[in-house]
């Protein structure tokens, strides 16, 4: 089972933090290795994760969670390993959308993204539901990768004070297990139909052809992530690929100063302010957060 786990994770294309994939790939080793995990304890760590995940809807605030490693579709298996579903995550947007006694939508975010599959149409889908209902997302305390690409779909993306966004990117990883299986006397053989139908295996160094082509499929979506957020942030992509980071994570006041994020505030002030009618969306010009952040750059870096 976490064999094949393992093989979804370097045949995927991912849009995650990078300490996080990391993290992923350690466990996942070590689980392929013979790490045995009890049935029961599965169920049960996934069941906590569905509680943790499920809406709250209160004085017409409906606050639908977006927690965890993201992937498009979830099992027992994804669960207990802390994944979450962009399918639905959807379908709960829908809903809420739908349900006339919910007038605003909270976005609770605390995710490193993850895989890039389902990301871009859960984003174009709270996109399109603008105007409908008043959405609101909070990087509540971390929004990387998939999961801001996702939250600058709002009408309104709020960082918590100590919270981080960005992480704009995506990558692909290849394991080369060669030297390994040498030293256990493995010599796999691959028999194909189809040039490239095993290139990407993990039994033999990367060839420069098929890195090649894994370059040109990370710089796809990578294009298109820029595209992406930039028409959610309201400005270009070329404003998203000099000042957003290109892979860096930046603290709540910076992604502010940045335009990456329009308020600095916690989960529970945009709640209140939503209740109370309080709400204004504080996006800002593209031209006053370039401005604020070219002060930023003279005064921190005279020349």
């Amino acid at each position: 089972m976490y064999e094949r786990i393992l093989q979804a994770v370097t045949g995927t294309l991912w849009a995650i933090a990078p300490d996080k994939l990391d993290q992923m790939m350690a466990v996942l080793d070590l689980r392929v290795r013979g790490g045995h995990v009890d049935a029961g304890m599965i169920a049960e760590v996934a069941a906590a994760a569905r509680k943790d995940r499920a809406v709250r809807t209160t004085k017409q605030v409906a606050v639908l969670p977006i927690l965890g490693t993201l992937t498009q579709r979830a099992d027992l298996m994804t669960e207990s390993s802390g994944f979450a579903s962009t399918e639905s995550i959807g379908r709960e947007f829908d809903r809420l959308i739908a349900e006339p006694s919910v007038a605003s939508i909270v976005l609770d975010v605390d995710s490193p993204g993850g895989s890039v599959y389902g990301v871009r149409e859960l984003s174009d889908k709270i996109f399109a539901a603008r105007g409908t209902k008043r959405i609101v997302a909070v990087a509540n305390s971390y929004a990387a990768s998939a999961a801001y690409y996702i939250a600058t779909a709002a009408d309104e993306l709020v960082v918590t004070p100590s919270g981080q966004v960005g992480s704009i990117g995506v990558v692909a990883v290849h394991l080369d297990a060669s030297e390994l299986n040498a030293a256990m006397g493995i010599k796999p053989t691959y028999i194909t139909y189809g040039r490239y139908k095993a290139e990407f295996n993990e039994d033999e160094p990367l060839p420069d052809e098929a890195r090649a082509e894994a370059q040109r499929n990370v710089d796809v979506i990578g294009k298109q992530f820029d595209r992406d957020v930039a028409r959610n942030r309201g400005t270009t992509a070329a404003v998203v690929r000099s000042d957003f980071g290109q892979g860096r994570v930046y603290l709540a006041q910076e992604a502010v100063e940045r335009g990456m994020a329009d308020k600095v505030g916690t989960l529970e002030e945009t709640v209140q302010r939503l209740q109370e009618g309080t709400y204004r969306t504080n996006r800002r010009s593209v031209q006053a957060a370039r401005n604020r952040l070219a002060l930023h750059k003279h005064l921190t870096f005279p020349r």
